[in-house]
């Protein structure tokens, strides 16, 4: 096993019969930020992790392992329980990290890890190498009570630069999308991994791929998955969007014509000079993520895995930022507009048959005209 998968050393967590520490009271106790962290199965994301761990980042980072891969390193260093519990190890790295086995992605396996808060400020999840990211991240938009306590701070895939290409080309069933195109469409960073293992002409092939797929999400090329970690911790994805990220995003676009092996995944950006009232912010939600009844030129489904924006509501003198994963969504306002600059409605889109023309129209029928801005 290369040096790049050996897990630290291990020191065991309390006893049983011990009482636990007593802890901060919750409401002294910031949100606990939470990074999922997928991949397709052999990227490298148990290299990631170790590599993470391992660093000096000032942080006491509690790690949620699922359902570990055949031979993952992680596995064999954990003492895993008998009888299925749903937590059924921990133990702590000498840095002062945490480390567990968990079973699913519950949202009674972090609820759990919780009460343990004080211990540790920052959660990274590692998901199976199939696993889909989006119902994962809604779980913490569907629990109050979790949201309370924890927010999802982003999430990272990891991309094999040999493999990747097949990984996302593979065909599935009519209608069905592959695991690794879902996993890079939701991916706020892209790491794209292994490097080292192809030529000039293939990195650029996937790199072309992945962001025509996603536009929006930064992509980092490693070997053995070193990275600047202020690249991938406190991301604050789905708390801070604005003019900055669309317009870079708007500028990584492709044009059409660029190779791409499943045209019904890629990314779309909208701009609408003006205002939307809340009744046509909420008819926007609805059609997009809810009903889903937008269809393109084509007649097929507009199907929106991820869709943050900016947009200015009639009698609302903020910006109001709007984030989505699936059917969930968030829209909330942050700062003042700026006197100077024209309130518009500015969107990036993620998802399945977007067509351009069909969602602008859209967009641009929902938008008040000027004359009832605030």
């Amino acid at each position: 096993m290369g040096e790049e998968n050996e897990i630290p050393m291990l020191i065991g967590d309390e006893g049983e019969g011990e009482e636990a520490p007593d802890l901060v009271e919750a409401e002294d106790i910031p949100r606990v930020p939470v990074t999922i962290l997928t991949g397709y199965l052999g990227a490298g994301k148990t290299t990631l992790l170790n590599y993470i761990l391992t660093q000096q980042h000032n942080k006491k980072i509690a790690v949620i392992l699922n359902e570990f891969g055949e031979g993952s390193s992680m596995e064999k260093s954990l003492n895993i329980g008998h009888g299925g519990d749903l937590f059924e190890e921990w133990l702590e790295l000498r840095n002062g990290c945490l480390c567990c086995s968990v079973k699913d992605n519950g949202v009674k396996a972090i609820e759990n890890l919780m009460k343990k808060r004080g211990k540790f400020d920052y959660i990274l999840l590692e998901t199976t190498g199939l696993a889909d990211p989006g119902p994962i991240a809604s779980l913490f938009w569907m629990d109050k009570q979790l949201e309370s306590e924890i927010y999802l701070d982003g999430i990272v895939t990891v991309l094999d630069a040999k493999y990747a290409m097949k990984n996302i080309s593979e065909k599935k069933s009519e209608g069905v999308i592959n695991e690794a195109v879902r996993q890079v469409a939701l991916a706020d960073l892209l790491i794209i991994n292994k490097t080292d293992l192809v030529d000039g002409g293939e990195l650029q092939g996937v790199t072309d791929l992945v962001r025509t797929i996603n536009s929006s999400a930064e992509v980092v090329l490693t070997q053995r998955c070193r990275i600047d970690l202020d690249k991938i911790l406190d991301l604050h994805a789905y708390d801070k969007f604005d003019n900055e990220s669309y317009n870079r995003t708007l500028h990584s676009r492709f044009v059409d014509g660029t190779p791409h092996l499943d045209q019904r995944v890629r990314t779309v950006t909208l701009e609408a000079e003006g205002s939307m009232t809340q009744s046509a912010l909420d008819s926007l939600v609805e059609v997009l993520l809810w009903e889903r009844s937008l269809t393109n030129s084509a007649g097929q489904h507009v199907n929106i895995y991820r869709m943050k924006g900016i947009m200015s509501v009639v009698g609302e003198s903020r910006r109001v930022m709007l984030q989505s994963v699936q059917e969930l969504y968030e829209a909330e306002p942050i700062d003042q507009w700026q006197e100077e600059i024209p309130r518009s409605c500015k969107l990036v889109l993620i998802g399945e048959n977007l067509e351009e023309e069909c969602l602008s129209d859209f967009l641009g029928s929902l938008v008040a005209t000027s004359s009832v801005l605030p």
